[in-house]
């Protein structure tokens, strides 16, 4: 069973990303179990139908107990669905939220033997403990960061290397690389492959940006489920591919945000 955690800066595309990858591996025969840990609990919601999920600890608020058939539900191509939630909006930490979650879900056996892949699909950068959990717990051994040509989502990158730096040796965890969700800016694969370079690493997949992700969304799907022939759905089920066949795992090398800057401007990107 290989456990991954899909990390990347709010708004990057990052759940949209997750769930077209774990929905390819589902169609080329993988057993998939998906955990949301983003306290907004829409990261399975493509898988569902569009279909809102009881998080595990709305479940546990309202009952008092969770059974692992109130919180984990089996959307498209059979992918064992869960998210964790969060705290009530300004109370609490949302981070831990996570923690609860995953120790809930491994006590009650979600964990089965049959599973190829575990994802986990965590909030933005990690700037906080829980966030971080399933790295430095050792639960999630390969690290993918989803990220673009933009300098805030690279910033964010590079810091979520940082904690991977942390949490090498006690952990086991890697960075396995970097999937460009393509924003259309200049130079963007190049630069994205640069930086990636730069880590110790590299740009996995490049998925272009178009606007049947959004057609496919409206219609509560996957681009794989509402256009698997389309070249959209081409990139995810090579991204999946890639994914299973990788074997480049690093602990990468974050720059200090003057040589971010100065690859942008290397490149050309700012001046």
């Amino acid at each position: 069973m290989r456990q991954i955690a899909i990390y990347g800066k709010g708004g990057i595309g990052k759940s949209t990303t997750t769930q077209n990858l774990t929905a390819a591996l589902a169609v080329l025969g993988e057993k998939i179990l998906q955990i949301g840990c983003d306290p907004k609990a829409d990261s399975i919601r493509m898988l569902m139908g569009g279909k809102r999920q009881p998080s595990v600890l709305d479940t546990l608020r309202k009952e008092g107990e969770v059974n692992l058939d109130d919180i984990l539900k089996v959307g498209f191509g059979g992918i064992k669905c869960v998210e964790s939630g969060g705290p009530e909006p300004g109370v609490g930490c949302a981070g831990r939220g996570i923690i609860t979650a995953i120790g809930m879900l491994e006590n009650l056996g979600a964990y089965t033997d049959d599973l190829g892949y575990v994802f986990y699909d965590v909030l933005g950068d990690v700037v906080c403990g829980g966030f971080a959990m399933p790295m430095r717990e050792g639960k999630a051994k390969e690290i993918y960061i989803v990220a673009s040509g933009e300098m805030m989502a690279l910033y964010a990158a590079n810091n979520i290397c940082k904690g991977i730096v942390k949490f090498a040796e006690t952990g086991g965890t890697r960075l396995g690389g970097i999937i460009c969700n393509s924003r259309n800016v200049d130079r963007e694969k190049e630069l994205v492959s640069a930086f990636a370079e730069k880590l110790g690493s590299r740009m996995i997949k490049f998925i272009p940006r178009d606007n049947i992700v959004q057609q496919a969304e409206i219609r509560k799907q996957t681009v794989i489920q509402y256009a698997p022939d389309s070249t959209q759905a081409q990139a995810y089920l090579d991204l999946a591919r890639k994914i299973d066949e990788n074997k480049h795992f690093v602990i990468p090398k974050p720059m200090e945000y003057e040589e971010l800057e100065q690859l942008m401007i290397d490149l050309g990107v700012i001046e």
